[in-house]
């Protein structure tokens, strides 16, 4: 189905990561008409490439970003009852290093941490005695004292998903592996000319605003698609992160701090393995291009076995991935120092086609960035709705601490599930993952078996609801069943997905009409 004859829309947004689909999101529930394009796929980015985290960032208040800090603590928890299939509350054990920050320092900061952001539900900080407490089972036994404090764990790429499936049933349209190629003011709009990546075709659509949420790229959207030249106003900063077999049992996770000012998190993952990063590291080049290096491994493994008693080695790692954070370019003369807040610029306006640009931001406070967005947006061509989306839960959200309740029901309903299965299919689609499994009865009607509890009922789903296109889309964002699969088993992924979808293209979003 091709678009409609000459659309227009009210607001047109490059980008389909967390800023791009939370803004659609905000947007469309206002009752704007929105039209989001995203190169390639969803969360195919940065928003897919972080440490896995909603939280306040406790590192940030030595920078003195204390608007920031509450900002985030207030979302934590907002989040958290609006997702909690996708974010679950965390416990994070900060053990004491003599020689780098001192205890007074750490209470001072986590005493802010506990206090400045109006936290109701997850727990407060506590001293912990690593002699004694079994936090300190995993660590060497030098380390005598540690603090405990409370942030969210979240799984990014689905958190990304979600926004655009809701965005898309309040009447957006999501165009992923879908280029614009150029953007030209026409009186008091746009007209923008769209590529469909993977047929080669292009189409023009009209629209009143232009947000440019492009993420890592959005000085390359500045200077080539709207011809602004050598834009520079990111700062581009590699993150890089290490997955590898369990190293500890049990569910807390922990930050450590290294004598380079850095901390690095080791959070449990996906049942069965341990991530360990990040690394702050100043990009140059193709933010898709973006790669662990050789001496990022090295400082993530000489992290970890600085605190943990089992060492990490290279033949511990099962999977990396590295991805490039967009920071406002403030002048900071660290990486690590550069703020983590964002900007929001506009320009034009009476009478001049509008355009907004984000620049920098974060997951956690995605929310609030699109609230802020709309403010400029209703400011720029006219307000509609108010502020909805604190109370709104995200498809498949179910009240906070009903997640054994819903794994339960689900089992119920689908008796042939295995316990592990029935239990990710709640973490991943909430009250939705009935879809995913339909009217089957048995494990046989559920399809094709791709490996460990992927099936063709599920990657049908994520094709018809999510925008899946490849295989990689499948196994690294949709779900994390890459970690599980052999390659030859994603390689018969791919080649079923890429007979179930002939076409391929981006103009034609499943679970939707455009």
């Amino acid at each position: 189905m091709a678009l409609s004859e000459d659309p227009v829309y009210d607001i047109l947004i490059i980008g389909g990561g967390i800023n791009g689909c939370g803004i659609a999101r905000d947007a469309a529930g206002r009752g704007y008409r929105v039209f989001l394009a995203e190169k390639g796929d969803l969360a195919g980015g940065t928003s897919s490439g972080s440490t896995k985290l909603v939280h306040g960032g406790l590192r940030y208040l030595e920078f003195y970003e204390f608007r920031l800090v509450r900002e985030s603590l207030m979302e934590r928890e907002v989040l958290w009852r609006n997702a909690p299939h996708v974010i679950w509350p965390m416990r994070f054990v900060l053990p004491h290093h003599r020689g780098l920050r001192p205890t007074w320092l750490l209470r001072l900061g986590l005493f802010l941490y506990d206090h400045i952001g109006g936290r109701k539900l997850l727990p407060k900080t506590r001293t912990v005695d690593l002699r004694r407490d079994p936090a300190g089972r995993p660590l060497k036994p030098f380390y005598l004292r540690a603090f405990e404090y409370s942030d969210c764990g979240v799984d990014d790429a689905r958190l990304v998903v979600l926004n655009a499936r809701d965005a898309a049933d309040r009447g957006a349209v999501i165009a992923s592996r879908t280029e614009v190629v150029s953007a030209q003011r026409d009186g008091d709009g746009w007209r923008v000319k769209l590529r469909d990546q993977a047929r080669g075709t292009e189409q023009e659509v009209r629209a009143r605003l232009l947000v440019n949420a492009a993420g890592p790229w959005i000085d390359n959207v500045l200077g080539t698609v709207l011809g602004r030249g050598n834009a520079h106003n990111v700062r581009l900063v590699k993150g890089s992160h290490i997955v590898v077999r369990k190293i500890y049992e049990g569910p807390l996770a922990y930050i450590f701090q290294n004598s380079d000012g850095r901390i690095v998190f080791a959070i449990p993952y996906e049942d069965d393995f341990t991530l360990i990063g990040t690394t702050d590291q100043d990009y140059e080049g193709d933010p898709a291009d973006a790669a662990i290096s050789d001496a990022e491994i090295d400082y993530l493994c000489r992290s970890a076995n600085e605190y943990f008693a089992g060492a990490v080695h290279r033949a511990n790692i099962v999977w990396t991935y590295a991805a490039v954070r967009p920071l406002l370019d403030d002048g900071a003369s660290k990486a690590q120092e550069a703020t983590r807040d964002y900007v929001l610029e506009a320009e034009g306006g009476g009478g001049e086609a509008p355009l907004l640009n984000v620049f920098g931001g974060k997951i956690t406070t995605y929310r609030r960035l699109a609230e802020a967005a709309l403010e400029k947006v209703g400011s720029l061509i006219g307000r509609k709705g108010a502020s909805w989306t604190a109370d709104a839960p995200l498809p498949g959200g179910f009240p906070v601490n009903a997640y054994e309740e819903e794994v339960s029901r689900l089992s119920a309903s689908y008796p042939f599930l295995s316990a592990a299965h029935a239990r990710r299919l709640v973490r991943r689609y909430g009250t939705r993952a009935s879809e995913t499994l339909g009217e089957a009865q048995s494990a046989e009607d559920l399809g094709r078996h791709f490996g460990a509890d992927l099936y063709e009922a599920e990657v049908r789903y994520l094709i018809e609801q999510e925008w899946a296109y490849t295989a990689e889309d499948v196994l690294w964002r949709r779900t994390k069943s890459g970690l599980q699969l052999a390659q030859n088993e994603a390689e018969a992924l791919e080649a079923f997905m890429q007979a179930a979808i002939p076409s391929h293209g981006g103009w034609e979003p499943r679970g939707e009409a455009l």
